[in-house]
This record gives structure tokens, sequence and C-alpha cells, in this order.
């Protein structure tokens, strides 16, 4: 496995609506692993692929956040949600392309969202709460969508500020 780099807001990669997955092989399966030890390693929920720059739709998640279970990954390949509750949930959102930067957002408590494992398999399950909104911000990644684009404009100024700040700090090393 390898610990792939996670981009920055803003890179226009990011913004890219990305391109079904057709061949399950074998190099699918090692991207998946390589999402995985990302997304625990840097350490978040979830990732989605354009977050380490490939244009294909896949996500990872675990949302299990109590420290005594095991853990609970998921991979998750051409997702879409079928169904939505019309009850909400408010969530103070972060982002591992948005780094120490969180917003309340507004979705849908509980979605049934369809998908395909690394294998081709085809799966369907419903998600609520935190399980929810994770799966909702990844797939909303795989359309070009970030979570700040859900915040009022002056917000989601502020932030892109911030980001293309650490961008040029970073580069300076």
């Amino acid at each position: 496995m390898t610990l792939r780099p996670i981009l920055i807001h803003p890179d226009p990669r990011l913004k890219k609506l990305c391109k079904p997955i057709a061949e399950f092989d074998r190099d699918l399966g090692k991207l998946a692993d390589d999402m995985l030890e990302t997304m625990y390693d840097a350490p978040g929920i979830g990732l989605a692929a354009p977050q380490i720059g490939i244009t294909s739709r896949i996500i990872v998640m675990d949302a299990n956040k109590d420290p005594d279970a095991a853990p609970a990954p998921m991979v998750l390949v051409n997702p879409q949600v079928t169904w939505s509750s019309d009850e909400t949930n408010v969530y103070e959102e972060g982002c591992l392309s948005i780094p120490e930067q969180y917003a309340e957002v507004t979705r849908p408590k509980m979605v049934r969202v369809h998908w395909q494992d690394v294998t081709g398999k085809e799966h369907e399950e419903e998600f609520d709460a935190l399980w929810a909104t994770c799966v909702q911000h990844e797939i909303d990644h795989l359309n070009g969508t970030l979570f700040i684009d859900y915040l009022k404009p002056l917000k989601k100024q502020m932030i892109t500020r911030k980001m293309v700040k650490l961008k040029r700090e970073m580069a300076r090393g």
C-alpha cells in the first residue's frame, strides 16, 4: 500500500466530474487499498479519488468514530444516491482537501446508496446519521462539489483565501 498526497483546495482537479469505473481489476483493488491507507493516515473518515488527483468514481470511508470498535472500512465504486429522506441533519463538516476548516452543512439524515465493490459486485444500503453525511460528502467530490459550496459566498471566499495562503506556505517549505 502507498500513501498518496492529498490535493488542497483550490485545485482544478477537485472540481471535475469523475468518470464511471468500467474495469474491475487488480489496479482498482490497489487504488482502493492506497485510498484507505491515505484516509486513515490523514486521519479522516472518508476520501474520494479526486482528492488524490484521480478522476474516477470511487470513494472510501469509515465513519465508525468509536475508538474501541474495530475499523469498518468501505469501498464504494460508482456510488449513487437512489433515495434520500426528507428529514435532515446538520453536521459540522471538514475535508482532508480543506484542512482545519469546518462549517455546518445540512443534508438528508438518511440515504440509500447503490454501488459496486472492487470486483464489480453490486450493493445497496441505507446509511443514517454520520455515515449518511459522510457518503453524501464523498459522492459530492465525485461530482466536483466541495462542502464549502453549500456555504454563503463570503464564508466560502474566506476559507478559499486561507487555503491559497496555506498552499503558498507549504510550497515555501
